[in-house]
Formats: structure tokens, C-alpha cells, sequence
């Protein structure tokens, strides 16, 4: 991430400049832009804004630990506000996290670093198109990363929230920030709009491309994605199929361990067609995800020289795999601590003696706490599960979708999916799928609420810690956070929160 950000600073001038005279305070944002923008150099800056609001997303990082810990896979060490995920218990104020200062891993956090990110994208696409730029071929580039960051940040934003506020402008005046919010599928048909604009302007996958950098194939995986929680599935097999077939060098890592190896992190790019691009060198940015799912203070070196024991992964999970399942090699019972002993789960505290640790994330090399492993954000196996499940709503459980989805099986080192499943009998069985190859990348609550399962699925994860889970209608979405409904007369709260 570090040479994607290396111009934030200067990026972040352009948006954020301001003066204040008494008591007003008057913006100069769009008078400081007109003075901007005018070389390569300007729209590198700019662009590098964009990136370092994805960078403050997932240094929390807020997607993956709202979504993980309202699931049924991941619970937290009941501290500083996160068990009001777990327990449904938080509100519109979200005022038990904001009062421990954990903005960093709320809802919040989400809506302002998205709409942060969309805002700057905006004067990238507003301005950009007329900076005299002698690489062409950079300044599409350019372009294209600005709409795929901006198509992106909605998509965070909707499946987060719902309906949400569309913004495809610049905010130049104090009253382009009031709007109103517009339905959900409206924002869809702007995240369409924007990935068909990206996809003409960047280039296919390559081992060369600056990590961090969106190519073709991560733009048709997040459409494809997004087509799925649109239901169109037509489009989301459409563009899943593309990824499959592009012959560019994406594809399946042989090893599923591979995917998440911060040693082989170069050549598992062809699956991670995008990912959070974490450093542990100085100047670089990292995630405090990898910090909380080793054991408690920093015993066990496999996991990284510091560790806190705040994230668990539930045993019922953890039961539910086939034991010659590969997958499950990425959780431990057990770990071995820095004088070489092999502790049993049973020891791991103070959570509870049936905490099972969680090793996606893990680097033995970190620097503290400070790690370089990343954290996918659109993988290639995902994708093999969109196609299977698009093609099963469409067509029932055909022949391809069958293929799609034994592609993940076989490379977990499990048999094919029994033939023979109906149509609702095989889409239940992508979504396990789902859930046991993509555990921990904040995407099984998005599958669970999209489908609308979420209050039949998860009061079956308990334990002694959490010996009662009741999530409501309302929870499908999260409530919009309250401080932005109030400062903003158009926007209204979710109906469900109100």
C-alpha cells in the first residue's frame, strides 16, 4: 500500500483545506482544486486520497469486524463496545462503541470513510479529464481507478445500510452535501454504471501492475459480486463468467493456504485480485486485524510478535467442517507459545475454554503489531461461488453450476457436492460453501442478511459467552449513524430504526 499512498498528504489538501475566520467557517476546497489538477503529479496526489480512505477503512478495520462479529463464524473478546455486534444491543447513537472511542471498528467508521472516499473519487473524475497528462494510457488508468474506488465505497455503503445518498459530484458548496438518500436500486444502477466505465479503462491482470491497483478482472468481480446482492443474477453469472474464462493468469492458488501466506502474497495476487495491501515497514500502512485473532499477549510467534486474544472463531463453526477439509488447518485448537509449548485450546484465556483461534491473518514476522499480511477483498474462489450460485437461481442445479462450485470443494480436498440437489437444496449448499471458504473476510453476514437468513442462522451461534444471540427484523441493515441524520435535514433513518 505504501507506494499507492506515497501522495496522500498532498492528496488530502486538496479536499480538506479550510480556514476559519470568528465563528464561520468558510470552505476552500473548490477554490484550492482550481489551482490543482494541473499535472501528473496533481492527479497521483488526488487519486492517492481516494486509496488512503480505504486504507483508514481497513486499518480498523470496521467491514470485517461489524459484519464478523454479527455473524456465526467469529465472536469478539466482549470488550470496548464490539459484543454490541454480537448482541444486537447497539442503536442509531451507536453510543456504546463511540464512548469506548472505537470509532474505528463501528458503522460509523464505514459511512465516513466511504463517503470520504466517493468525495475524492468525485474531483478525480470532475477534474482529471482536463489535466495535460503525457502518459495517456496513466491518466485512464487514472480515471479507471477512480470509478471502481467510487462504485466500491457505495457498494460498502449499501449492503451496510441500504438506501443510501448517491454522489456522483464534488461537494463545491456547502449545500451540495445535503441529500437525500435514493433506493437501493438506484445506487446498484451507479455501481453498474461506474464498473462498465472502470472496465474500459484498466488494464487486464498482471504481475507487473503496482499491488493495490484494481485490473480488469477485479472490476468484473466486483461486478459480478454486486449483481448477486442486486439479484440480477443474469449479470452477476455474466461477469463472473468473464473472470473465470480471461485467460490473463487469474485463477485458483493450488494450496488454499497459499491464498493467505504473507510469504507468497506476490504470486496469490492471481487470486486476490484485490486485496487491503497491509506493511509492516515504516511509512506503510497496516491493519489491527491481524493483532486480534493471535492469543493474548504475544505467545504465540506463529501468529505475529503481538497479539491481544480478542477475536475467537465459534467451536459450533469449527465442528461444522469436514475434518479433511483444508480450510480448517487455518483455525488451531491448539498453538505453540515462544518456549516451544504446545498449549491446548482448553488454556486459551480469558474467553472461554472453547475458543478456537483463527490463523488467515497471522505473520510471524510482524514488526510489534504492525503485520504485512493482507486482507483480500475480492478473490477469484469467491467469484467461482458467485457463478455457481447466479446460474442455480437462474437455471436450477445445472451441470456448470456444479462445476463452479466443485472447483472450491475439490481444491478444500473434499468430494464433489452430491448430485441430484433441487434448486434450494444446492443454492443453501453455495452459501455453506460460502461460508466455510471465505470465513473471517467480513462477507458472511452479507450473505446472510441478502438472503434474509440471518434471524434463523445465527441464534444457533452460542456459547457460554454469548449463550443467547436474537437479532431482529431491523438488523438486516445497520441504522444510519444518528449524527449524520441530524446534521442533514434530507436525509432520513432507516424505517426499521426509527
Amino acid at each position: 500500500m505504501k507506494s499507492i499512498l506515497k501522495y496522500s498528504f498532498a492528496g488530502l489538501l486538496a479536499w480538506s483545506c479550510y480556514s476559519c475566520s470568528k465563528l464561520e467557517e468558510t470552505p476552500y476546497s473548490s477554490i484550492y482544486t482550481e489551482n490543482f489538477y494541473k499535472t501528473s503529479e496533481d492527479a497521483e496526489a488526488g487519486l492517492a486520497a481516494v486509496y488512503s480512505k480505504l486504507a483508514d477503512l481497513y486499518a480498523g478495520p470496521s467491514p470485517l469486524l461489524v459484519a464478523d462479529f454479527s455473524a456465526d463464524q467469529i465472536y469478539p473478546r466482549p470488550v470496548v463496545g464490539r459484543d454490541t455486534y454480537t448482541l444486537f444491543s447497539f442503536d442509531p447513537q451507536y453510543s456504546a462503541v463511540v464512548s469506548f472511542s472505537r470509532t474505528n471498528e463501528c458503522p460509523i467508521d464505514i459511512w465516513n470513510n466511504s463517503y470520504s472516499g466517493i468525495e475524492n473519487a468525485n474531483w478525480i473524475l470532475q477534474k482529471v479529464p482536463a489535466t495535460v497528462m503525457a502518459n495517456t494510457t496513466r491518466k485512464q488508468q487514472i480515471l479507471g481507478e477512480a470509478y471502481f474506488l467510487r462504485a466500491f465505497f457505495h457498494w460498502m455503503l449499501t449492503k451496510t445500510f441500504g438506501d443510501v445518498v448517491i454522489r456522483t459530484k464534488a461537494s463545491q458548496t456547502l449545500t451540495d452535501a445535503y441529500m437525500p438518500k435514493s433506493p437501493q436500486a438506484d445506487v446498484y444502477k451507479q455501481i453498474f454504471s461506474d464498473l462498465d466505465s472502470a472496465e474500459l479503462y484498466l488494464p487486464d491482470y498482471s504481475n507487473t501492475l503496482v499491488k493495490g491497483r484494481p485490473c480488469k478482472q477485479a472490476v468484473q468481480a466486483l461486478h459480478a459480486k454486486a449483481a448477486l446482492y442486486a439479484a440480477n443474477y443474469q449479470l452477476a453469472l455474466q461477469q463472473a463468467e468473464k473472470v473465470i474464462t480471461a485467460g490473463s493468469g487469474t485463477g485458483l492458488m493450488d494450496n488454499y493456504a497459499d491464498v493467505f501466506d504473507v510469504a507468497k502474497e506476490d504470486v496469490a495476487r492471481k487470486e486476490n485480485l484485490w486485496a487491503f495491501e497491509s506493511e509492516s515497514v515504516a511509512g506503510g500502512r497496516t491493519s489491527q486485524i491481524m493483532s486480534l485473532y493471535g492469543p493474548a499477549n504475544s505467545t504465540a510467534p506463529a501468529y505475529g510478535n503481538s497479539s491481544y486474544g480478542s477475536a475467537f472463531v465459534f467451536m459450533s463453526f469449527y465442528m461444522s467442517f469436514d475434518p479433511k477439509d483444508k480450510r480448517r488447518a487455518l483455525m488451531d485448537t491448539t498453538y505453540t507459545n515462544k518456549q516451544g509449548v504446545k498449549v491446548p485450546q482448553a488454556s486459551i484465556t480469558p474467553i472461554t475454554t472453547k475458543g478456537v483461534l483463527m490463523r488467515k491473518y497471522a505473520d510471524p514476522n510482524s514488526i510489534g503489531n504492525a503485520h504485512a499480511s493482507n486482507i483480500p477483498l475480492l478473490r477469484v474462489a469467491d467469484v467461482y461461488l458467485v457463478a455457481a450460485e447466479a446460474e442455480a437461481r437462474q437455471n436450477g442445479a445445472t451441470g456448470k453450476a456444479y462445476t463452479y462450485i466443485n472447483a472450491i470443494r475439490t481444491r478444500a480436498g473434499l468430494d464433489p457436492l452430491a448430485t441430484g440437489l433441487d434448486k434450494d437444496a444446492f443454492i443453501a449448499a453455495v452459501l455453506q460453501e460460502r461460508s466455510w471458504e471465505l470465513f473471517g473476510e467480513g462477507d458472511r453476514w452479507y450473505d446472510l442478511s441478502r438472503t434474509d437468513t440471518y434471524m434463523q442462522v445465527v441464534p444457533k451461534a452460542v456459547n457460554d459467552v454469548f449463550p443467547a444471540r436474537v437479532p431482529q427484523k431491523r438488523n438486516k441493515y445497520f441504522p444510519i449513524p444518528q449524527s449524520e441524520v441530524n446534521a442533514n435535514n434530507l436525509l432520513q433513518q432507516n424505517p426499521d430504526w426509527k
